[in-house]
């Protein structure tokens, strides 16, 4: 088979875009806008909810989105990835309960120390605000809507694939399953987490988060006894999330997990 031109290449990107684009979209209106306040504090959401019947109970899907959807509009966090779990068939597959938060600006899900020209992560003993803040959303989410608790799963991309990992890290007994995209964690915190299913998604010539890191996290996963899918994608830098959220072997795992 001949190679692509590089002129249809970048017209079957152009295509690909748009067309993710305009799905994103229209799929925006089926998340509702939220607010959750505690004391002083806010976090803005928006929440996606299944045919519902309280005679059911639901699975909790949180996402968290990248550094560059930080904001107060309470729209860019639906950017990349979560409208995914919007799409009819999944919706009609596995009706779930999402819940996209958006970290304010200059702020982010994870609080990590780096070292070592940032291989080397080391998790600090306090959440960071977001963080903490989503954690009290999910209790009240939990006790609001017809909740399946052996069935809440958390998921994200770039800082929100740190702040994957954190979450994990600090609070494994919340979580039935994981896929954390271009991420990074405490590897030190593997045997903790080791019996959290996972799948962890990164491209092999990602250049703002290093591949390392995700390989590093398998790699102390698997010695603590864990059993972490590990998708690298060949020729593919950041966005490796268009990959991870698109594939429904993916979605078929991550729903048929429970504790």
């Amino acid at each position: 088979m001949k190679p692509l031109k590089p002129k249809l290449r970048i017209l079957l990107l152009l295509t690909f875009c748009c067309a993710t684009i305009v799905k994103t979209f229209s799929q925006q209106p089926l998340f509702s806008f939220e607010k959750f306040i505690n004391n002083q504090d806010t976090l803005l959401y928006r929440q996606l909810i299944p045919d519902y019947d309280t005679l059911r109970k639901y699975p909790l899907v949180i996402f968290l989105h990248g550094s560059g959807e930080r904001g107060k509009d309470n729209v860019a966090q639906l950017k990349w990835g979560v409208s995914n779990f919007a799409i009819e068939k999944n919706m009609i597959l596995y009706p779930a309960i999402v819940i996209a938060p958006q970290c304010p600006e200059k702020m982010t899900w994870s609080n990590f120390s780096r070292e070592n020209n940032g291989k080397d992560m080391h998790l600090l003993p306090t959440p960071s605000k977001p963080m903490e803040l989503l954690m009290k959303l999910i209790q009240q989410v939990t006790k609001k809507f017809s909740v399946d608790p052996k069935r809440i799963y958390i998921t994200g991309l770039s800082m929100g694939g740190f702040g994957t990992f954190d979450a994990l890290e600090r609070y494994p007994e919340v979580f039935a399953a994981a896929v954390p995209v271009c991420g990074g964690g405490d590897v030190s915190k593997a045997p903790v987490i080791a019996k959290i299913p996972m799948w962890v998604f990164h491209g092999a010539e990602d250049a703002a988060v290093s591949p390392l890191l995700s390989l590093k996290m398998v790699d102390a996963l698997t010695k603590a006894g864990a059993h972490p899918g590990f998708t690298q994608y060949p020729e593919v830098g950041h966005f490796s999330w268009l990959g991870a959220y698109t594939d429904p072997l993916m979605m078929e795992w991550l729903f048929r997990q429970h504790k």
